[in-house]
């Protein structure tokens, strides 16, 4: 057959289901590669160009895709093989077809080397990840079916390679995307040469019961014909003999013969309508005797990748056992061609909008609704590994990073020694800054020197990995240690000032070894280290200390007072009164019922000011609360506002309300709370809304001892990223 007379078979394949294609562009491309692929042959001596051509042929007659998808299957090997460009096929073309032109070069160059399950797994994933549009897959798939079907002139290793990768990567694709036909046809070719003993003793075993198989399988088709055509039923029957690699797959993992292999033969029955598949199965079981247990409804539960049927096995009146597979014509489609047999139905408009009802099509693919044929496929989209990027090395080995990965994570996932030595990085044969993200289908080269003086800081927020950030932490602790405890110390020491006490009061021979106890650590080194490597913050071992602070704050209040600490206060005079309840003195009055406003929430330290309630006791306010203020203060009532001030010690827990305004962003309530818990601070309440101007209004009822820790809470909500105002309401 000559290269022309291929074609017009080609465009007779398309026009049968696809009279509008693009046939001038179609036309453009086969003479393109014809060109671009002349003086080039095939292993068997034939030109090149038969391979495109026959590859194309398979993606029109066999898949029925569009015409992007059929160009692109001409020119796939150009970009590869020739001296065309991608700017060429979309200056030529179009943008789209390059792309995907491009994307199958891609997967063509991907080297497989390393032959364990997660290696394979990553290259399944990394093949579904490359290829954006799920045109590329397809036109691959149908790439290496046609390179098997002609294995015969490649070298045994060469044989056994390719069958290996057909086997381990291209078939479950084709699984995964439902296209049952493909799978199995790449799966018995790959067998051929994986092992071919194995499988020329099954195709020798079904050869000679052929005969015996046959009259059977149309015995069989008749009498299930006959009795769907009394129940008026439309149906399509045929038989068929299970494919080698199944037949082999069962054999060699359940350890039995060819005779002890159940349903060898399986019957499909081609109804109308889901209604029809369940009356066929009633029938199936009438003619034949079921076996239990081998019954299985794929329709009303249908497999991820929405393949359905109704499977049931039966024995038949000369006692073999066969299997009968019902379904529907669309059901039937979608089980040989899977993904393409969407944009088939969507083509015919036979089943315009359909793909909706396909869950595995709208967790693989974005659904297009309302696209006309030509755009459908063009449309579908595979993300369903959005949030990975695989990588290779130089070596070809698949590396799978988190999106967004940068060669310190694939340095890191290398070995720690890479990442620790590493000072230059390629990204496909450039060199790269080290925050540069890496993409699927990378070829990433890390150059490491010994004397390389190892990790920045800065590769911590660089990095997008756990596993990478714990490694330089790690180098942090282990090779600066005397760099850490400086740092740690700075940090610390500023942290400690805003209390308002010193370090040097803090770790104090009295209290040093309480210091270290509370916090376990050895030494002051060792805490200070942990903090310069990140380890631990600054702000969590202060609140750890919250007590020991407060300790040496009422040391200083004591000693302002020129009263010794230990000591309780001389107290004399007529001014002084026995504290009422919350630890308020009220002046004339002992043991007087006292209540704390809930207007302004006073705690100890605060300016107070009471109020004579009628039948309550005194009512305490803050000083600058708006119910307290002179101007409103009824002149009636000017006796009834006292003086009152906190005693000495109280010894007691005090609520008080607070109010912080923020930039509304993730983890806000997180950061809060932790605040809350290095004070060792008390929530009683927590509650957030949205306000005018977007920003977030967070309130919160708090439990203090006093005014002090009170500020210092205030203190460290200020310093949160996002946090406008900090403030105690009054109302």
């Amino acid at each position: 057959m000559t290269l022309e007379e291929r074609y017009q078979q080609l465009e007779d394949a398309i026009r049968g289901y696809n009279p509008g294609a693009n046939f001038q562009q179609i036309r453009a491309a086969y003479e393109f590669a014809v060109k671009s692929h002349d003086g080039q042959l095939r292993k068997d001596g034939s030109p090149f160009v038969t391979h495109p051509l026959a590859v194309a042929q398979i993606v029109a007659e066999e898949l029925h895709l569009d015409s992007e998808s059929i160009i692109a299957a001409l020119l796939h090997d150009t970009i590869e093989d020739t001296a065309a460009t991608h700017a060429d096929i979309a200056r030529l073309f179009s943008p789209t077809v390059a792309d995907l032109v491009e994307g199958v070069s891609k997967l063509t160059r991907v080297h497989y080397t390393s032959k364990e399950q997660e290696q394979m797994e990553n290259l399944r994933k990394m093949l579904m990840a490359m290829a954006k549009d799920i045109r590329v897959i397809l036109v691959k798939i149908a790439d290496r079916l046609h390179n098997m079907r002609t294995m015969e002139y490649q070298t045994p290793a060469k044989q056994k390679q390719k069958s290996y990768e057909t086997m381990e990567i291209y078939a479950p694709i084709a699984h995964r995307l439902g296209m049952q036909k493909m799978k199995w046809e790449l799966e018995d070719l790959s067998l051929k040469y994986l092992d071919p003993v194995g499988f020329k003793e099954i195709t020798d075993a079904l050869d000679a019961k052929a005969a015996e198989y046959e009259g059977f399988m149309d015995a069989t088709r008749r009498q299930i014909e006959e009795r769907l055509a009394q129940s008026r039923i439309d149906g399509i029957v045929y038989g068929r003999l299970k494919h080698p690699y199944s037949i082999y797959r069962k054999m060699y993992s359940q350890n039995k013969g060819l005779n002890d292999v159940f349903d060898l033969i399986a019957f499909r029955v081609i109804v109308d309508t889901v209604a029809d598949c369940y009356n066929v199965l009633g029938i199936i079981h009438d003619l034949y005797h079921p076996i239990l247990g081998r019954f299985k409804d794929y329709i009303g539960t249908p497999k991820p990748n929405m393949y359905q049927s109704l499977h049931t096995t039966v024995v038949g009146q000369s006692g073999i056992p066969f299997e009968v597979q019902i379904r529907t014509r669309e059901m039937h489609e979608v089980a040989e061609y899977g993904v393409a047999a969407h944009w088939k139905y969507k083509q015919n408009g036979q089943g315009a909008g359909d793909e909706k009802n396909y869950e595995w099509v709208r967790r693989l693919l974005e659904n297009q609704e309302g696209a006309d044929a030509e755009e459908f496929i063009h449309s579908l989209k595979v993300d369903m590994f959005a949030d990975e990027v695989f990588v290779f090395t130089p070596a070809g080995d698949v590396i799978n990073l988190p999106a967004g990965a940068t060669p310190i994570d694939f340095a890191y996932t290398i070995h720690s020694q890479v990442g620790n030595h590493m000072v230059a990085a390629k990204v496909n044969g450039r060199i790269v800054q080290f925050d540069h993200k890496l993409n699927n289908g990378d070829v990433v080269e890390v150059e490491t020197s010994p004397s390389a003086h190892g990790p920045s800081r800065d590769w911590i927020k660089i990095a997008k990995s756990s596993n990478a950030r714990s490694k330089i932490r790690q180098w942090f602790k282990k090779e600066r240690r005397d760099e850490n405890i400086v740092a740690g110390k700075a940090s610390f020491e500023s942290e400690i000032k805003r209390t308002g006490i010193t370090l040097k009061e803090l770790t104090n021979e009295e209290n040093l070894p309480v210091v270290l106890n509370k916090l376990n650590y050895n030494s002051l080194d060792d805490m200070y280290a942990a903090i310069g490597y990140g380890g631990v913050t600054a702000l969590k071992l202060v609140g750890r200390l919250r007590e020991e602070i407060n300790h040496i704050l009422r040391a200083h209040q004591n000693t302002a007072a020129g009263e010794p600490e230990a000591e309780e206060p001389e107290r004399t005079g007529p001014e002084r009164h026995v504290p009422g309840s919350h630890g308020i003195v009220v002046e004339g009055i002992d043991n007087c019922l006292v209540k704390l406003a809930k207007c302004c929430t006073p705690v100890p330290g605060d300016d107070v000011v009471g109020f004579i309630t009628r039948g309550s006791g005194v009512s305490v306010h803050r000083a600058d609360c708006p119910n307290a203020a002179p101007e409103r203060r009824k002149s009636d009532e000017d006796g009834r506002w006292i003086k009152v001030s906190w005693a000495d010690k109280t010894g007691a827990q005090y609520q008080a309300t607070l109010e912080v305004v923020s930039r509304d962003r993730p983890d806000l309530m997180v950061d809060i709370s932790t605040v809350i818990s290095s004070t060792r601070t008390q929530f009683r309440g927590l509650s957030a809304q949205i306000i005018a101007d977007g920003s977030v209004l967070v309130t919160m009822d708090v439990i203090v001892s006093n005014a002090e820790q009170l500020h210092t809470v205030m203190r460290r909500l200020e310093q949160l990223s996002g946090v406008v105002q900090v403030a105690r309401p009054a109302k």
